[in-house]
């Protein structure tokens, strides 16, 4: 399943761009792959949605051990906060957007890393 294995690479260069590819993060990574790969063997038509979902999986592990992920480095003002993946079900395009402006700030891999001028999107 070369998806899975594209979904995969996509979040790894998302984690690693805010510096956030820890042990933890990685096993995560590895749970969702391994997860969403009997979901896609299911509903084979549902593949294209699997990055998205991916994402959305380590999110929600993430969440529990360190917090939220990806933070939205675009906004200045205001508390922290995170961005999420639209849409919603993870595909077949998935794009991080502010969960405060709605905007989008990058295709799913390629997120900025801190301190860079931007999306590279």
């Amino acid at each position: 399943m070369s998806l899975l294995f594209e979904a995969r690479a996509r979040v790894l260069a998302d984690l690693e761009a805010r510096q956030h590819a820890t042990p933890a993060a990685v096993s995560a990574l590895e749970t969702a792959v391994s997860d969403r790969q009997w979901w896609a063997e299911q509903w084979p038509d549902g593949v294209i949605y699997v990055a998205g979902l991916v994402a959305q999986d380590v999110q929600d592990a993430l969440l529990s051990t360190a917090g939220r992920w990806p933070l939205c480095l675009d906004c200045q003002e205001g508390p922290a906060h995170a961005l999420y993946i639209q849409p919603d079900l993870g595909g077949p395009d998935p794009v991080w957007v502010c969960e405060e402006t709605g905007q989008a700030v990058a295709e799913l891999g390629r997120l900025s890393s801190p301190g860079r001028a931007g999306p590279t999107a």
